[in-house]
Order: structure tokens, then C-alpha cells, then sequence
């Protein structure tokens, strides 16, 4: 059996996420003001064949100019998606309601970590993500994500 079939079977509301989707992600302090704002560029796919269910590129854009790109990759386990890389360790499930969450802990910042909730709009063209961050136990800001799916 195939990746995507075992998504399908486990975790089903997840391939609804494949695709490249673009937005803006802005991350508010918990005052309210807004600390960074820029535009996103994530593509999701799901390989069908070998050990990585998941491949997620993300490209990051600022007004002043500057520019992020990173790839990363996750493995299946239960019904779970989990990761390990540079940047964050953790792991992504769905709800039966469709929801996609993830507890995430960030490798290249010691002692943050963040929870992430997905939510898809019912025609599947549009999604909101929203970021709560921690820091050493305590919550500090918030991202949320807009985004539009492009293409087919």
C-alpha cells in the first residue's frame, strides 16, 4: 500500500492540503500589534513511495526586500505526521472534524515551541492557520496565516 493510500485511511483530511498556497502571514504580540508581517508562497505534497509522506517548501517574502526559503519533510507514524529537522521536531494530526493541528518545538530557538491550528474552508480553496507561540512555557505572540490555494 502506498503513502497516500495510508494518508487516506488515517489521516484523509490532510491530502485536501496538497497544492500550492498563497498568503500573508502576520504574527501579533499579545497586545494586539502587529511584529512582522509578510507574504508566503507553501506548496504541499504528499510522495506516494519511500519513507517521506510529506514534503511542505515554503517561500517567505518581506516589503523590505528580504527573502526566506526552507523544505522539510515528514515520516508516518499511527496517525500521525511527524518531523525532525534543523528548525523544529514534532508531529501533526487530524481531528475528526478536519481540523490539522501540530505541536511543534523549535531545534534553532531553545525553549520555544508553538500549536498550530489548520482549518480548511469547505470548497477547499482557501485555509486559515493560526500559530499560538510559546517561550519557555509562556505565551508571547500569535501568527496567523491567510492563504489561497493556486492551480488545480
Amino acid at each position: 500500500m502506498g503513502n497516500r493510500a495510508l494518508l487516506e485511511q488515517r489521516m484523509p483530511a490532510m491530502l485536501r492540503h496538497e497544492g500550492t498556497w498563497e498568503g500573508v502571514y502576520t504574527t501579533v504580540n499579545l497586545a494586539g500589534e502587529v511584529t512582522d508581517r509578510h507574504d508566503s508562497r507553501v506548496v504541499c505534497e504528499f510522495p506516494d513511495e519511500g519513507e517521506t509522506v510529506y514534503v511542505q517548501k515554503n517561500r517567505f517574502d518581506w516589503d523590505n526586500g528580504d527573502s526566506f526559503e526552507t523544505e522539510f519533510s515528514g515520516t508516518l507514524e499511527g496517525d500521525r505526521i511527524l518531523w525532525d529537522n534543523d528548525r523544529f521536531t514534532g508531529y501533526g494530526w487530524a481531528t475528526r472534524d478536519d481540523l490539522v493541528l501540530l505541536t511543534l518545538s523549535r531545534n534553532d530557538r531553545p525553549g520555544e515551541h508553538f500549536t498550530e491550528i489548520i482549518v480548511l474552508s469547505p470548497d477547499g480553496k482557501s485555509r486559515g492557520r493560526t500559530w499560538h507561540w510559546f517561550r519557555n512555557g509562556e505565551l508571547y505572540q500569535r501568527t496567523l496565516c491567510d492563504e489561497r490555494k493556486r492551480g488545480a
